[in-house]
C-alpha cells in the first residue's frame, strides 16, 4: 500500500496533535507515513524527503512545526506537492508558529491550519484526495453528514435543559 499523505513533525513531542490527523486518515482509509525530520537540524534528510515524495507516490504533505516552524516552508520551496502547516503551541501560544508558516514568499505557498489543529490538516488533506478518488469522497461526505447530525441532536438535547427564563 503506497502511502498517499506524509505527516512530517519536527520532533516527537509533536505526536499528540499529529495522532489526531492519523487517526482521521485512519478513518478515511487514506494510506499515510509518518515520520520525524528538522528543518534545522536535519536539513538534509529534510532536502531528500520534500526531493523525492512525488516520485515516491505522496500526493499530499501535512507538516508540523512549533517556534520558528520552517518544516513546512522548506518542504513547499522543495516538492510541487501541496503542504499543509500545522503550527504548534510550544512558545508564545503558538503565535510564533503560526505567523511563520502562513507568511511565505509569493509562489512558495502552504496551506495553514489553526495551531493545533491536527484533525483540520488531515480534514483538508481528505478533501483534496477526494477530487479524484470517488469512493474517498464517499466516505468523506458520510463523515460531514455525521457532524451534522451531532448539532441536531445537540439541538434536541438543548430543548431537554430547563431554565426559569428559558422560552424553548
Amino acid at each position: 500500500m503506497t502511502p498517499k499523505v506524509s505527516i512530517i513533525m519536527g520532533s516527537t513531542s509533536d505526536l499528540p496533535i499529529l495522532e489526531k490527523a492519523a487517526s482521521f486518515l485512519d478513518q478515511m482509509e487514506v494510506p499515510f507515513e509518518m515520520n520525524a525530520l528538522s528543518a534545522h537540524r536535519t536539513p538534509a534528510e529534510v532536502e531528500e524527503f520534500a526531493r523525492g515524495a512525488k516520485a515516491r507516490g505522496i500526493k499530499v504533505i501535512i507538516a508540523a512545526a512549533g517556534m520558528a516552524a520552517a518544516l513546512p516552508g522548506v518542504i513547499a520551496a522543495m516538492t510541487p506537492l501541496p503542504v499543509i502547516g500545522i503550527p504548534i503551541n510550544s512558545t508564545l501560544d503558538g503565535q510564533d508558529a503560526l505567523l511563520s508558516i502562513v507568511q511565505m514568499p509569493p509562489g512558495i505557498s502552504v496551506a495553514t491550519v489553526g495551531i493545533n489543529a491536527g484533525l483540520n490538516a488531515a480534514v483538508m488533506a481528505t478533501q483534496m484526495l477526494a477530487l479524484s478518488d470517488e469512493a474517498l469522497a464517499v466516505r468523506f461526505d458520510e463523515y460531514r453528514a455525521k457532524l451534522s447530525e451531532k448539532i441536531v441532536k445537540a439541538n434536541a438535547d438543548l430543548k431537554e435543559v430547563k431554565y426559569k427564563f428559558k422560552t424553548n
